[in-house]
């Protein structure tokens, strides 16, 4: 009867470890990319703007975003850090844009507002990572998307 059991639960734990596995498989990346920056707001010293990010999710479930982190890099230079608590839906096989607000200095743009007063765009790389709630269980999942923004400046009232 002893033998017996432990050869139940073994079998459940490959059973539980095989779906688990499964569903790794199933889920597909998003896809971050910089889609805007607007300035919201101007100082002295710096200034504040939202960092537009355009997510796309590849899957055929929606995902729930219950924490979203990111370093942003303009050029080679750490422009942001931070993260966002809210809780973002991403719908199935679709875009959603999720808006990280954005302190700087001018002293920490210099480089990058030189490029961008010079050649119209600037160097992007934008990492961090999206943890989303899915049917399957909660999933950590790192994104890094490097590219040129090319900004259309909007100001916010």
């Amino acid at each position: 009867m002893r033998r017996m059991m432990m050869v139940a639960a073994v079998a459940a734990a490959a059973t539980v470890s095989a779906c688990g596995g499964m569903g790794k498989q199933m889920f597909a990346q998003p896809d971050v990319t910089v889609k805007d920056v607007k300035v919201t707001g101007l100082g002295l010293a710096g200034g504040s703007v939202d960092v537009v990010l355009n997510v796309h999710n590849p899957n055929n479930f929606r995902l729930d975003a219950t924490r979203v982190t990111y370093n942003l890099l303009v050029d080679t230079v750490s422009f942001a850090t931070g993260s966002l608590d809210s809780r973002t839906t991403m719908n199935e096989k679709s875009d959603t844009e999720v808006r990280l607000p954005v302190n700087f200095t001018y002293a920490g743009i210099g480089n990058a507002g030189k490029q961008l007063l010079a050649m119209g765009s600037v160097p992007y790389r934008v990492t961090g990572d999206i943890v989303v709630a899915t049917v399957l269980g909660n999933y950590t999942v790192p994104y890094d998307k490097a590219g040129r923004f090319s900004p259309t400046v909007s100001f916010s009232k």
